[in-house]
Formats: C-alpha cells, structure tokens, sequence
C-alpha cells in the first residue's frame, strides 16, 4: 500500500485525508490505533504514531485518551475547503496557463470540462441504478 516516494508516514496521513474527504471516515468515527496501523502494514508504530500526531496538529484527528483516535468533527469541511484552493492552484492555473498558450479560447475549456462532467454524472447516476437495483 505505501509504495510511493513520500515518506510512509506521509501517505498515511494523505490516506486518512483522502478517507475523510470521501466519507469514508465520518466525523466522531474512530480511526484504527498505531498498533493496528504497525501490524496490518508492518510498519514502525512510531511512523503511525508520526502521521497521527501531523493529524492531530492540523485539526483532522484528536485524541480520545484511553481510547484513541477519532475524526474531529468539521474535519471534513476544512479538507475540502483547503482541497478546494489547491485544486484550483494546481490544476486549474496551470490548465489556464496552457490553454492560453496553445491558444486554446476559455469557451472550449469550459465546454471540455461541462461534456466531462455530464460524462461522469451519467456514470455515476449508471452505477447507482446498478447498485440499488442488486439489493
């Protein structure tokens, strides 16, 4: 699973962000423990422990003492609002950037972008049907 460049505490944390962000983590609900994290991964607990802590500092976890780990409520909100900027920074930005230099108008853009988006609404909305009509 940590198999990337970033440091693995480092995913960890990204890991946990991208869980909260997509509901899979829900406000209030426990996360697994440092243990936990070191035996199903083998990884040092203190390398968990390392990415809890970042956690923690910036508002997405708190600590439950003798407990453990939860997500903070409002986690959520603050992660998609900061996704939200550097979405924009890092992905719109330099599309503009582009387009602009390959003389490409806004109107096509945006065009691209509405046909992109219709495509996975349809997609979406296809594997919902699907899937509400299996149960």
């Amino acid at each position: 699973m940590f198999d990337g460049r970033d440091p693995v505490y480092l995913q960890i944390a990204d890991q946990i962000r991208q869980d909260v962000l997509s509901g899979a983590l829900a406000a209030e609900e426990q996360v697994m423990s440092t243990t936990q994290y070191a035996t199903t991964f083998r990884i040092n607990p203190a390398t968990a422990a390392k990415a809890f802590n970042q956690l923690v500092d910036e508002g997405v976890l708190y600590k439950r003492r003798g407990v453990g780990m939860f997500v903070a409520p409002g986690a959520r909100e603050r992660l998609v609002a900061e996704s939200r900027e550097s979405f924009f920074t890092d992905t719109v930005d330099p599309v503009a950037e582009a387009a602009h230099v390959l003389n490409i108008p806004v109107e096509d853009v945006v065009a691209r972008l509405r046909a992109r988006a219709a495509h996975l609404a349809a997609t979406t909305d296809t594997t919902t049907t699907d899937t509400e009509a299996a149960r």
